[in-house]
Order: structure tokens, then C-alpha cells, then sequence
């Protein structure tokens, strides 16, 4: 591991020699192998299932991690799986969800999924990566996972085995003798056979794989992007990217002597790739609280004497989960903790401040993308952090801001200038980052560049500013607004926990600026008072929001960021609703259309007049049906 304090140390990296010569593992396997040879009795991988500093855990060193992947890589081998075919996976966190991820990617190609999305969502992830094998809970109490599984696996015909996991294990005492009795009900109306992980993993061979494990690159995972609403996309992923993310960890980051607290789920890259990964290359340890992490009951409230627990030296968050903790008192020992890597969305200069003032460590912020197999780059840890920035392009990875020109090609954006980024590394795959052929097509500048649909900007000390989303950007009567100018700006009010600023539909402009809040706990705060903050901290007076809103709660998805698709659908139902104010006719939901994008679907009254609705809707230009 070297000092990773800036330009200087990534450039030392880059000159020693090209990363194609370096020695490293070439599939999955062996890079478990390599950590077991060299850490067999260090601890690898601990979870506890409920959120207590003192609750039971359970901890797999590296030697138990390489035998419990050895198992089932084998176990997906008998039930079918070779290196092309797909082993799905919906789970919570667990001891064995890195497990199966690892034990999949080794005997065929391993597909995360999010068990936030529903069933119907899930079947066309399955169907899309033509899942043979899909792993997922035994049913459980307090979870919908299984029957989920069950449902999706039912509009997926192409799975032929569901494999249970139970987290009765887990469980001691009267706890677990209840659980078959309160056990929730899980009507089976899939044709696939049901297995049991455990049982059935236990049976195979842990000592060597029962097959070839050929030291070749090719396609292990597929990650699907997005969030909870449509089809997401799917990215393939080579086991040169996955490894890459875990050289990175090792090499700027991590050795076998420290702990990473990550509370994120394994279905995401985060999670999967620089922590996960990491902790293979360096040997360090991962801390997994509750199978739901963030989201867990009393994880938050339970979170810094989690630290003092097991002594974590770095913190793996996001801005959301931040902000949650700065609502708690910090009650417990953090003094090990060298630093928090926060990643998913930008971090707001204010909420940098209350950590940092709240625990003393510093948050480094980095950037990451599932098309990219993540990591892209990170702010110094020992060196030079600037607040705001995503920091800067870690080693290998070539980053360029660039602006497609009137004749098809690309210019090169100078210093400080605003364009679209556009990476190559070890993790992009270039020309088939998705499943679907027609997804890659303009997905790549000059044929090599990724374009990740970010913009953004490097400075002259060489660090990648985000500046927001090319789909995000509020266009107000063909004046361009980033939304980040908004949210950063109420952010800086001590009230306010949570900002995310959208267009709102207008019959003149296009879109007008608003923006939804919500506060810190225990605030109190009026709309007037924070619409004086927007006119005083908002420079741009285009950017001041038209519309101010207080929600309870604002939504989130999994791994923490504000799911803006939401927010935009009730900007449309409240603005669509007082323009069709009089006419009988009402907006009864806000629905996504792969062509037309957000739809206002409308209900009417016995009294409606369609000529007045259609009147006053086609001053709009989002689009509407009637229900």
C-alpha cells in the first residue's frame, strides 16, 4: 500500500509500469486463493443480524471465506452453471451473500438484484440475463423477498432451481424455535425446484473446485442500473474490472489491518466491488450490520458504538446516511476511524462540515459507476481534499470532459470547463458495457470513452468536480439551471437534512425550479423562512424555486440517493392538478412510459369538459392520457 496524497502518487503508480504487466489474479478464484495463502486466519467477513453493539455475530476468516466459495462455485456448477450462464441472486446482506456473489462469478456469471424492486421488475432482470439458478431467502418474517422470488420466478420460465437461504441460523434460543411457526406463507406458483443453500453447499467438495477454472478474462457479473421504476438496464462486468476496483483498494487504500464498516447492499457496485473486492486484494476485514445495513432497525441509532465495537478504521457511506447520523449524538469510542469514503451522490459542503465537526474525520468523496465496474476516482485520504469534488482520477483510468460538436464528433473541453464526462480504465468494457446491443450504441466517445451522461469539469490541480446530471439539468425557457446550485444552498440551512431540486412543468418556461426538503429532526421551520434563504443563498435568480415543500421523509433508494423520478411525479400531479382546477378533471397517478417518459394519467367527472381539459394540458409539454 502506498500513501495515496494526490496527482503525485497516481502518476508514481502509472510510471512503475503499464497496468496490463502487472501480476495480478486472473479470475475470481484465484484472487481468493491469493488472499488465503496470505491471510488464512485473519478475520474476513463479520455480520450480525440485529443492530446491537452487543448483539451475536458471526465471522468467516479467509481460509473459512475460500472453502465456503469453493463450495458453492461447486454446488452452481452441479445444478447446471458454466461460464456463460447466469446465477442470480435476491438477497438482504449475510455472511453468504458475498459468498454466493464470489461462488457465482467462478462457476458462471453472477446477477445481483435488488429486492426493492418488484416482482414484475425482477422477472424482466431475470429474463434479460436468462438467470438458470436465482438464490434467495427461505421466507422470513418481517421480509417479502421470498415471496417476491417466488413471483418473479413465475414470470421468468428460465429458471429452472430457486436456492433458500435462511437466516433462521442466525437466530438462538426461543427465537429460533419460533420462526417455523410465525414463518409467512409462500404460495409456490413457479416449476422450479427448491433447494436448500446450506445443506446443499455443504455436500459439495470445499477443497477444490470440481471443474476448470481457466485463467482467462470474461464476463462474470451482470449489475443492473437504475432505480425503481422501468426495466433497469443491465452492465456486464469482466473479472479484469472487478479485480482492478480491488487492486485499487489495496494499493491507495487498504492493508490487512483495517476494518471497513459497510452498511451498503451487495447488490450495488459500492458494496460489491471497492469494498468487497478491496478487502480480497489487501486481506482487510468487512463489517456487514443487518441484513438491510442502513436501513436496518436501530442501525443508525446503534451506529457509533458499532464503531467502537469493531474498532473500524474506515466508514463506507453516502450523503443520505450521513445526514441521518449527524441527527444522532456521536456516543461512542470513534477514535480508530482514519476516515469515511462517501460515494453514490455529491457530497454538500455543509453536511461535510457537521461530520467533520461532529467526529473529527474527514469524508472523502468518491465517484464510481456501474457501467464503469465503479471506481472512477477519490479524494486523497492522505493528502489534499478538496470539499466538493469526487477528487481526482485514480490510477489508469483516463478522464476526459468532452462536448459533442454540430458534426458528430467531440471537442475537448478546457480547464473549468462544464462537459459531459467520459472515461476509459480497466473497468470499462468498451463497445458491450450493456447486455442489450442497442444500449451501447453512442454510448462511447471515439469509440473508447464511456460517456457516463455526468457532467462535470477538471480543475487545474487535475480534480473532478460533478456538476450534475445531463437528464437533470432544469431547463427554464432554454436557460440551464443545475439542480446541485438549489439543494446546496437549502442545504445550508441548519434546518434542512435533506434537498432535491427539480423542474417543475410551465406553461410559459418549460420547467421552473422547485425544490422538496426535509428537515433535521426535532426542526422547526416555516415555508416563508425558507423561501428568505433561497432568495439570499441562491446567486442565480433563475435558480430560486418557484415551489417550496416540506415532506416527512423524502424518497430514497437503497443505497441512499433521493429518488428524483418520485419527486417529479408529484411536481406533476400538483401543477397538472391547479391547472385542470374547475374543469372536473383530476390527475389520479403520474405513470413512466419507456417512450413518452413520466405520463399524467387523468380521471374525470360526469361534468368534465375534454375540450377545456385538452386546452389547458396542451400548454404543457409533458405529456397526459385519460385513465
Amino acid at each position: 500500500m502506498v500513501q495515496f496524497s494526490g496527482v503525485a502518487t497516481r502518476d508514481a503508480v502509472e510510471r512503475e509500469l503499464p497496468y496490463e504487466q502487472r501480476e495480478l489474479p486472473r479470475t475470481i478464484y484465484s484472487f481468493v486463493t491469493d488472499v488465503r495463502d496470505r491471510f488464512p486466519d485473519r478475520p474476513a467477513i463479520s455480520f450480525q443480524l440485529f443492530s446491537g453493539a452487543d448483539a451475536p455475530a458471526r465471522t468467516l476468516t479467509w481460509n473459512d471465506v475460500h472453502e465456503r466459495v469453493t463450495e458453492a462455485a461447486n454446488l452452481f456448477r452441479s445444478l447446471g452453471i458454466g461460464p456463460t450462464d447466469t446465477v442470480a441472486y435476491l438477497l438482504p446482506n449475510s455472511a453468504e451473500t458475498p459468498i454466493i456473489l464470489l461462488g457465482a462469478a467462478t462457476a458462471g456469471i453472477v446477477n445481483p438484484i435488488n429486492p426493492l424492486l418488484d416482482a414484475e421488475q425482477i422477472s424482466g432482470i431475470l429474463r434479460e440475463t436468462n438467470a438458470k439458478v436465482l438464490v434467495t431467502l427461505k421466507s422470513f418474517p418481517k421480509s417479502d423477498v421470498a415471496q417476491k422470488a417466488a413471483a418473479a420466478a413465475a414470470l421468468a420460465p428460465n429458471v429452472q432451481t430457486i436456492v433458500e437461504l435462511d437466516l433462521r441460523s442466525y437466530l438462538t434460543g426461543i427465537k429460533r424455535l419460533l420462526i417455523p411457526l410465525v414463518r409467512p406463507k409462500n404460495p409456490v406458483s413457479h416449476k422450479a425446484r427448491v433447494i436448500d443453500f446450506e445443506a446443499a453447499a455443504s455436500a459439495q467438495p470445499h477443497d477444490r473446485l470440481t471443474f476448470d477454472d481457466p485463467l482467462q478474462d470474461r464476463v462474470a457479473a451482470y449489475f443492473h442500473t437504475g432505480g425503481t421504476t422501468g426495466t433497469p438496464k443491465v452492465a456486464q462486468h469482466k473479472y479484469s474490472g472487478m479485480i482492478y476496483n480491488g487492486w485499487l483498494g489495496h494499493t491507495l487504500l487498504f492493508s490487512e489491518k483495517d476494518v471497513l464498516m459497510c452498511p451498503l447492499p451487495m447488490f450495488h457496485v459500492f458494496a460489491a466491488y471497492p469494498i468487497l473486492m478491496s478487502c480480497i486484494a489487501s486481506g482487510a476485514q468487512m463489517i456487514m450490520p443487518t441484513p438491510a445495513g442502513y436501513r436496518g432497525e436501530g442501525v443508525f441509532d446503534n451506529f457509533w458504538k458499532l464503531i467502537e465495537r469493531w474498532q473500524v478504521s474506515f466508514l463506507i457511506t453516502v450523503p443520505t446516511a450521513l445526514a441521518a447520523l449527524m441527527q444522532r449524538p456521536v456516543d461512542g469510542d470513534v477514535s480508530s476511524l482514519r476516515t469515511a469514503i462517501s460515494g453514490s451522490a455529491p457530497l454538500p459542503i455543509e453536511l461535510y462540515n457537521r461530520f467533520h465537526q461532529a467526529t473529527g474525520v474527514e469524508v472523502a468523496e468518491g465517484y464510481g459507476l456501474t457501467e464503469a465496474t465503479c471506481l472512477v476516482s477519490c479524494n486523497p485520504v492522505d493528502g489534499k481534499k478538496k470539499v466538493g469534488s469526487v477528487g481526482i482520477p485514480l490510477p489508469y483510468t483516463h478522464v476526459r470532459i468532452l462536448r459533442e460538436n454540430p458534426a458528430g464528433g467531440f471537442d475537448e473541453c478546457a480547464t473549468d470547463e462544464v462537459g459531459e464526462i467520459c472515461i476509459a480504465s480497466p473497468g470499462v468494457f468498451e463497445g458491450s458495457t450493456y447486455t442489450e446491443t442497442d444500449k451501447n450504441r453512442d454510448l462511447f466517445a471515439e469509440g473508447r470513452f464511456l460517456r457516463t451522461g455526468d457532467l462535470g469539469r477538471l480543475d487545474p490541480d487535475g480534480y473532478l468536480w460533478i456538476t450534475g446530471r445531463a437528464k437533470d439539468l432544469i431547463i427554464r425557457g432554454g436557460h440551464n439551471i443545475d439542480p446541485a446550485v438549489i439543494e446546496e444552498a437549502m442545504l445550508s440551512h441548519p434546518a434542512v437534512a435533506f434537498a432535491g431540486a427539480i423542474g417543475q412543468p410551465d406553461s410559459f418556461a418549460g420547467e421552473l425550479p422547485c425544490v422538496y426538503l426535509e428537515l433535521m429532526q426535532g426542526a422547526n421551520v416555516t415555508p416563508d423562512e425558507l423561501e428568505a434563504h433561497a432568495r439570499t443563498h441562491i446567486h442565480e435568480r433563475a435558480a430560486i424555486p418557484k415551489h417550496i415543500e416540506i415532506l416527512p421523509e423524502l424518497p430514497k433508494t437503497a443505497v441512499g440517493k433521493i429518488f428524483k423520478p418520485d419527486l417529479r411525479k408529484m411536481a406533476i400531479k400538483r401543477v397538472y392538478d391547479a391547472a385542470l382546477a374547475e374543469t372536473g378533471a383530476y390527475v389520479t397517478t403520474v405513470v413512466e412510459d419507456k417512450k413518452r417518459g413520466l405520463v399524467a394519467r387523468l380521471g374525470r367527472a360526469d361534468t368534465t369538459d375534454p375540450d377545456a381539459v385538452t386546452a389547458r394540458l396542451g400548454q404543457f409539454t409533458r405529456p397526459w392520457e385519460w385513465g
